[in-house]
């Protein structure tokens, strides 16, 4: 197993530097930074896929610990709702990590295709969502749907993984009414929980490599309060630009994957 740099060249650790920190960046805006992040670990020599979802959580959990933090202290989200949803969210995402060791993730990926293409051409259509707060829910029922997306995407982020940030912004604006800032903020707690999750299950198995996700994680930190900084600093318009850009590049990816699996 590798557990450090021996067997990695620099130019593969610089790599994996600059992609921690873009995926921080991204993640702290919108989601969707597992599509830089991942792809850099797959280069590192030996390791195993287990091996890079494993250490893509750890890196990841940083950088959505030190967004989470930021949007707090900057935008002040209602915890009331952020919490409980990030404990089922945890939960969830527990739950997704055992499915996923027996059960094979193209299985899931072309409902996923289809979902992010709706949510897409919803985003699109309707510029005028997710620019303010409006909340569509209040009383029990407002923490009961907070509840579910948190179960569901928790599942999800355990399961397959890429765009669970944007799964989370996008629900929390169209099912719960919520401006896209103050979505992303709630949405970098419930993303910890997540990571949390599915660290979790991976840690007994060994499958962690310290040194790469220490590394990654110190990366991923400092893109994360870049990101949050400048989305606090841009507002909802540009945390939707954002968006739209990474719900387009998760759809290539995916559909790429679900081209590749259908033809092998």
């Amino acid at each position: 197993m590798i557990s450090g740099f021996e067997t990695i060249q620099l130019t593969t650790i610089i790599l994996i530097v600059v992609a921690g920190f873009a995926a921080g960046w991204v993640d702290a805006v919108v989601g969707g930074g597992g599509l830089i992040q991942l792809p850099a670990l797959l280069l590192v020599p030996g390791i195993t896929p287990v091996q890079a979802l494993a250490t893509n959580k750890m890196g990841s959990i940083f950088g959505t610990t030190t967004s989470a933090t930021t949007y707090y202290r900057r935008v002040g989200p209602d915890l009331k709702t952020a919490i409980p949803m990030a404990v089922i969210a945890l939960a969830g995402s527990f739950g997704g990590a055992i499915l996923a060791a027996s059960l094979p993730a193209s299985v899931f990926k072309p409902i996923i295709v289809l979902a992010l293409i709706a949510v897409a051409i919803f985003t699109a259509l309707r510029p005028s969502a997710g620019e303010l707060t409006a909340l569509r829910h209040d009383g029990r029922k407002h923490y009961v749907v907070a509840c579910l997306i948190g179960a569901v995407i928790g599942f999800y982020d355990g399961l397959i993984g890429p765009g669970t940030g944007s799964f989370l912004v996008i629900a929390l604006v169209s099912a719960m009414g919520y401006a896209f800032l103050e979505a992303s903020a709630k949405a970098k707690i419930v993303n910890m929980a997540t990571n949390a999750g599915a660290l979790i299950f991976f840690l007994p198995h060994g499958s962690l490599l310290w040194g790469v996700g220490l590394v990654l994680g110190l990366a991923n930190m400092a893109g994360g309060y870049l990101g949050a900084r400048t989305a606090v600093a841009r507002g909802s318009s540009f945390v939707r630009i954002v968006f739209l850009i990474v719900v387009a590049a998760l759809i290539i990816k995916l559909g790429v994957d679900v081209w590749n699996d259908n033809v092998s």
